[in-house]
């Protein structure tokens, strides 16, 4: 089984908890060969051409940029997906009851996800304050999913572009230049492996931030709104324990998260000088102080 993107031990071991609902424990009756683009994507068709090569029994893909790599490399080797946006959209699928191809598995649905994130940290800012999104130009689909939100929102938005970390700190000094109000950190998995430096970016300008995931309020970010992450590789695994039993990725459908989570560390909004709404806290499914 192959694994071109995993660079967070949380990630894995809730992967192998989902093959293990199945009867396969890592180390034992299933091997993992896995390898990192460590945020460079340009590497990815090299690492999936090395996958391929060994003709594992799968393909594990996470975030979009991945899975459509290894959907190029491979149109025969099974492939699970935990992906931002439509597949169907993406060419990944036909449709998400039945994929049709080699390829299945978690679609985020993000650009949904970006306009409650957008609703929530707007409930902090005054109202005519201007909105800043921090994305990965690589990852063109969730590039164009923000400039949609922005457009239909009809307000002023800044939109700040890193694919490594010296354009992280240069799109922080474009954002704090713009005056924006807050920022929201698309789904990456770039932005995700190096949360710690983002995080610290954002309290160094003094930028409220909104995040997808836990992990960011966990190590000090602001908020945060979406599915657990951890929860969705465990599906991830879940999907792949079935494909090693037999199931075909054609047949089995594509699993959208209905959990959502609200987080909020209370402990950065006083640093910050932020006033949570009481309302906003009662809403909230965890508050970390």
């Amino acid at each position: 089984m192959g694994s071109p993107e995993d660079s967070t031990p949380e990630l894995a071991a809730a992967f192998a908890k989902g093959l293990a609902e199945l009867g396969y424990l890592v180390g034992n009756n299933v091997t993992i060969e896995r390898r990192w683009a460590r945020g460079n994507y340009d590497r990815l068709p090299e690492l999936l051409e090395e996958l391929v090569r060994l003709n594992p029994a799968l393909i594990v893909a996470g975030g979009n940029v991945v899975a459509l790599a290894a959907s190029r490399a491979t149109s025969t080797i099974p492939i699970v997906f935990n992906i931002a946006s439509d597949p169907v959209k993406l060419g990944l699928a036909k449709s998400f009851a039945h994929p049709g191809g080699n390829a299945t598995g978690i679609a985020l649905m993000t650009a949904t996800l970006t306009l409650k994130r957008l609703e929530l940290i707007r409930e902090l800012l005054p109202q005519n304050s201007t909105v800043g999104f921090l994305v990965n130009p690589d990852n063109q689909d969730i590039l164009q999913e923000i400039k949609d939100v922005a457009r239909s929102t009809g307000r002023s938005m800044e939109v700040a572009m890193a694919r490594n970390l010296d354009d992280l700190e240069q799109a922080f000094t474009q954002l704090a230049k713009a005056r924006v109000g807050a920022v929201l950190v698309a789904n990456d998995a770039f932005f995700l492996s190096q949360r710690l430096q983002l995080v610290a970016l954002a309290t160094r300008h003094s930028l409220p931030a909104s995040y997808e995931w836990r992990e960011f309020p966990a190590v000090g970010g602001l908020m945060s709104y979406g599915p657990s992450l951890r929860g969705t590789y465990q599906r991830v695994g879940s999907y792949a324990a079935r494909i090693l039993k037999g199931a075909q990725p054609s047949d089995l459908p594509i699993e959208q998260p209905t959990e959502f989570n609200l987080v909020i560390n209370s402990a950065t909004a006083r640093a910050l000088g932020i006033h949570i709404p009481p309302t906003l806290l009662a809403r909230a499914d965890e508050v970390i102080e």
